[in-house]
């Protein structure tokens, strides 16, 4: 599976609510495995889906406050959310929805 296969789809919650849009994945693995997709970035408007999480607070904590303040607000609708816990649309062939948590 590509990135650009998830990246700017539809995503839901458990319930169906429509989260936002995918703007950036998390993948984790240990040293010299194999790499396992784990988390979706998720934001609801036009302007996460430009900065995602590159211009984070959590990636410059201490910049200026003004830096951290814009950054703050760009991110504020931004959420990193289990791939277990969301449904894409389109669908995604070989996502683990249904996977257990690990």
């Amino acid at each position: 599976m590509r990135a650009g296969e998830l990246l700017g789809r539809t995503a839901y919650d458990e319930q169906g609510r429509r989260l936002g849009r995918v703007v950036d994945l998390v993948v984790r693995g240990a040293p010299g495995g194999p790499l396992r997709l784990t988390d979706l970035v998720i934001t609801r408007h036009w302007y996460g889906r430009l900065s995602g999480r590159l211009i984070g607070p959590e990636r410059h904590p201490s910049g200026p406050w003004a830096i951290r303040a814009v950054a703050r607000l760009l991110g504020r609708r931004t959420v990193q959310v289990p791939v277990h816990r969301l449904r894409l649309d389109p669908p995604v062939p070989g996502l683990p929805e249904d996977a257990p948590p690990r």
